[in-house]
């Protein structure tokens, strides 16, 4: 329910507040006051399109902000979008700058507009003239028709349009296939190349890396042998009796451990030495098993270059050894793919036809359950149209066959039968303006039972609406003001006479509107509202009495309807 809209330099409304109520609330006030703009900016709030026409003149920006009670759904919405809710209720507001951009926020969070109008899809069904138009449409009738059948249509086309979409990926991957079939015989024969290649060769991970390494070692084995023999001659001593490394360390070492007992640290230093005697043994033995195992074979190094040529030709394109690795194992599969050419698209085609026949049965099981709620839901609107002063009138529902969409095999049509001895028309066709107001509002008492929304905003609801029917359009309201929160605009006093709230605008001097030219009326200022309605007749006695006569034919229904 909406509690309270702030509205600030919306087209003549420059700073106004409306406090709305449960029930039904309308909104009266002369041509050009600016009622409808307060429909319009609840329009706006709930994600309707940003326009900078809507500025107020001299206006940077325009502002509309609302309180709203929300229930279960929408709190849970404002949990995922971090927007607060205070004592159950939540402020939406939206702001549209003179270049025509808006930004929206819900609970002091920003948000798009398109997660307002989720919120407002919770709670608010906001109808004006162009909604009236969209009843005629197809699509429009499918959804109406599919949220008054409820979990038995809708679980149906849950489970139909996960079929439809797993069917759209198939299709989109077998038409790339067939697509790519000129490249397939050039790819499979690139892979099948490669492939056989590096089954020949058979490469070992970083197997290039250390035949470069071998390759150099190879190439200057002569310099290596000689270099080793020059350090094992220094480490180890040589044939003509020159002292090596180990033998001079150990002569060092025997002097300082001769005077050790005089000097802590110098026989630390003679320890030290020691440990250099054992490292360099060791080093002089390492070097020399490297120089016994120098390989100056001329075949080793023939092998070693040939491996190498044919590792570098193999991985020319791939970078490196690893790198090819890395490409075979990536497309093992895809070869496998390849190989099996037409086999594998015979395979998805089957597939595809398998889950195509699961979207036959599901498609079929839902146009039983619409054509079931069909019938329903145009006897339950065919009988609230009868107390609409339309009686003899009834719609009905054309459920034909269609190809598979993404909705079902259903081609849906709501028509209308204006008079037991007229043919049925579909409403596109053969519905007036007045017949359009009418059959909607019918629509939203029938959906208000199967699927209740919390309010309901209408602009002009009667329009093309007069006489006897208006006082109907009135009942109908009240009705459904029983359930939801109702406002309306509207221009019939006997609509208004049925509200449970009475909101007047009214314009100030200067053309504009502020919250001072928005007043409640109740008592007398109401019957003189309802009089000037009346074809103008606000200071005539004539005008009162039937203004007064009104309002007591709206309290007596609305008695009769409680019971």
């Amino acid at each position: 329910m909406i509690e309270q809209l702030r509205i600030r330099n919306l087209g003549v409304i420059r700073d106004a507040v409306l406090d709305f109520s449960p029930g039904l609330t309308v909104l009266t006030g002369e041509t050009g006051t600016g009622k409808t703009m307060v429909f319009r900016s609840l329009n706006l709030l709930f994600g309707g399109k940003a326009d900078a026409s809507l500025i107020s003149t001299g206006a940077t920006q325009a502002i509309v902000e609302a309180d709203v009670a929300v229930n279960a759904e929408v709190t849970k919405m404002c949990d995922d979008l971090g927007a607060e809710i205070d004592q159950g209720y939540l402020v939406i507001s939206r702001q549209v700058n003179e270049t025509g951009r808006s930004r929206s926020f819900a609970g002091g969070a920003t948000v798009t507009s398109s997660a307002i109008g989720d919120i407002g899809e919770q709670l608010v069904a906001v109808h004006g003239q162009s909604d009236q138009l969209r009843l005629t449409k197809g699509e429009q009738q499918r959804l109406l028709l599919d949220r008054f059948a409820g979990a038995p249509v809708l679980d149906k086309l849950s489970t139909y349009r996960l079929l439809w979409e797993k069917r759209r990926e198939m299709e989109l991957a077998l038409a790339q296939l067939k697509k790519d079939a000129s490249n397939r015989e050039f790819e499979l024969d690139r892979l099948t190349r490669i492939f056989a290649a590096v089954d020949e060769v058979r490469p070992q991970p970083d197997e290039d890396v250390l035949l470069d390494d071998e390759a150099k070692r190879l190439s200057n084995s002569e310099a290596l042998r000689i270099a080793g023999l020059e350090a094992d001659e220094l480490l180890s001593g040589s044939d003509i009796g020159e002292e090596s490394a180990v033998q001079k360390l150990s002569q060092a070492r025997k002097v300082l451990e001769h005077e050790r007992q005089h000097d802590s640290d110098l026989g630390e230093l003679a320890d030290r030495i020691r440990e250099l005697e054992v490292l360099v043994a060791d080093v002089a033995s390492d070097v020399s098993a490297y120089v016994s195992n120098i390989d100056a074979s001329p075949d080793r190094l023939q092998f070693v270059e040939s491996r190498r040529s044919s590792l570098r030709t193999l991985a020319r394109e791939f970078g490196d050894v690893n790198g090819l690795l890395a490409w075979v194992a990536e497309n093992e599969s895809r070869l496998v793919q390849l190989q099996g050419g037409d086999e594998y698209l015979a395979e998805l085609t089957a597939h595809i036809d398998q889950v195509t026949a699961e979207l036959c049965a599901h498609a079929d099981a839902l146009t039983k359950a619409r054509t079931k709620a069909a019938n329903s839901f145009a006897s339950k609107v065919s009988e609230e149209l009868a107390g609409l002063a339309m009686a003899g009138a009834r719609v009905e529902f054309r459920i034909e066959p269609a190809a598979l969409g993404a909705f079902g095999q259903d081609a849906i049509t709501l028509g209308l039968v204006s008079r037991s001895d007229s043919p049925w028309v579909p409403l596109a066709k053969g519905a007036s303006g007045g017949e359009l107001s009418r059959i909607m509002l019918a629509v939203e008492v029938v959906l208000a039972q199967a699927d209740p929304t919390d309010t309901f905003v209408f602009d002009e609801v009667d329009a093309g609406v007069g006489g006897a029917a208006a006082v109907e359009v009135g009942k109908r309201l009240a009705q459904l003001a029983q359930t939801s929160q109702v406002i309306v605009v509207t221009h019939l006093p006997q609509v208004a006479a049925f509200a449970d709230r009475h909101l007047v605008v009214s314009r100030s001097a200067d053309g504009s509107v502020s919250s001072s030219e928005v007043s409640a009326v109740t008592g007398d200022e109401r019957v003189t509202e309802l009089a000037r309605m009346l074809a103008g007749l606000a200071d005539s006695q004539a005008g009162t009495s039937l203004a007064q006569e009104l309002l007591d034919v709206a309290e007596k229904a609305r008695r009769h309807a409680k019971g």
